[in-house]
């Protein structure tokens, strides 16, 4: 029991360590722990694919977003790091891994980021906000590297090989309920289905996409569950009656689809061979931060740092408009997403759960050593 807890306590010490190396050439270790990082999802990880997309509204290419960030706006929609950020230097890699968008060539080895603001599972989902790459639309441009790969590196054989070694978090699924099933005005699956049959309309078509992934070579594949929508500014300036109590059914919604997702991680680790399926529990994560911030060091719960309106969650964050300053006391960064401060514990406690809950069967540092 000791030797465990002394071992805890030496790989908590190596994580803060890692974190404060830096941002930007991140030196945590001479080799990553995997060859390649692949990343699928929304506006909570995206950094820049969607930049340019002419028809897209859904950007965060300015400032102040990125105010936090060494390079400035990038397209991640924060004020610094995403959670996939931390988690690639927490995995020993020497710069963020780059979005799809803008890499090529010998880059594709290491992995990239294929994540879009405003995508969903379901085509339809986040159309008001004009271009985005949706989920499928990720799974092909994951499958154009692939072939890329097989040519780069002498065959298919090699490729599998290397991209078995690879982790890939999948987090796909918050804008099919905030950009869809809970905007009426654009959408009619709130009005046509129940919550229970609407996340089971999500995960068939979620569980389609990763068998094309897994046919493609993906095995190490991490699935972030949705974090507590009915609690962003953005819900709470719309639906809570005093602007700080969360929207249960909402959260109750997203709990339906996350039990729906961690079963698809059992049925892929039982079904397929060499899967290496695993569920991050965000919602868990979340439900931390907003129980006990003071741990945190979060003071701020339920108004963006950076938006317009009720919550600051009415509009989101406008170009050149001044954010808070205390930005590491608050959890929202903006109407929908978190800040860097907020990022990083998530990031963190993917990589290396700090309760049983957090991560199921096994947490991204476990993952990569399978």
């Amino acid at each position: 029991m000791e030797s465990g807890k002394l071992m805890r306590t030496l790989v908590g010490l190596a994580i803060v360590l890692v974190l404060n190396a830096g941002n930007y050439g991140v030196e945590a270790q001479a080799q990553p722990q995997v060859p390649c990082f692949f990343i699928l999802g929304d506006s909570l990880l995206d950094n820049g694919n969607n930049n340019g997309i002419a028809d897209s509204l859904a950007k965060a290419n300015y400032r102040p977003y990125g105010i936090d960030f060494p390079a400035g706006p990038t397209g991640r929609f924060s004020n610094g790091k995403t959670a996939v950020d931390v988690i690639a230097q927490l995995l020993g890699f020497s710069d963020y891994i780059p979005p799809y968008a803008t890499t090529t060539g010998n880059a594709l080895l290491k992995g990239v980021n294929y994540a879009s603001a405003a995508a969903g599972i379901r085509e339809e989902t986040g159309r008001q906000l004009g271009g985005r790459i949706t989920f499928s639309r990720q799974v092909q441009n994951y499958r154009s590297t692939v072939s890329q790969l097989v040519n780069i590196l002498g065959g298919e054989s090699a490729a599998a090989d290397h991209l078995s070694k690879c982790v890939f978090v999948v987090g796909m699924g918050s804008n099919d309920y905030l950009n869809n099933y809970y905007m009426p005005q654009f959408y009619t699956s709130g009005r046509q289905y129940s919550p229970e049959q609407w996340a089971n309309i999500l995960i068939q078509l979620y569980v389609q996409q990763l068998r094309i992934m897994y046919n493609n070579g993906a095995r190490k594949v991490a699935l972030l569950g949705l974090g507590q929508i009915g609690c962003s500014p953005s819900e709470l300036a719309r639906n809570s009656s005093d602007g700080s109590t969360c929207v249960q059914s909402i959260n109750d919604a997203c709990q339906i689809f996350n039990n729906k997702l961690k079963s698809v991680v059992d049925d892929f680790n039982k079904n397929y061979a060499n899967a290496k399926f695993t569920y991050i529990n965000s919602y868990n994560i979340f439900q931390d931060l907003l129980t006990k911030p003071s741990s945190y060091g979060l003071k701020v719960l339920n108004t963006g740092c950076c938006g317009v309106g009720r919550n600051n969650g009415q509009i989101t964050c406008l170009p050149l408009q001044s954010p808070c300053q205390n930005r590491k006391e608050y959890l929202f960064w903006d109407a929908f997403h978190p800040t860097e401060a907020a990022n990083n514990i998530v990031g963190r406690r993917s990589y290396m759960a700090e309760s049983s809950a957090d991560a199921y069967p096994s947490d991204i540092r476990r993952l990569a050593m399978l």
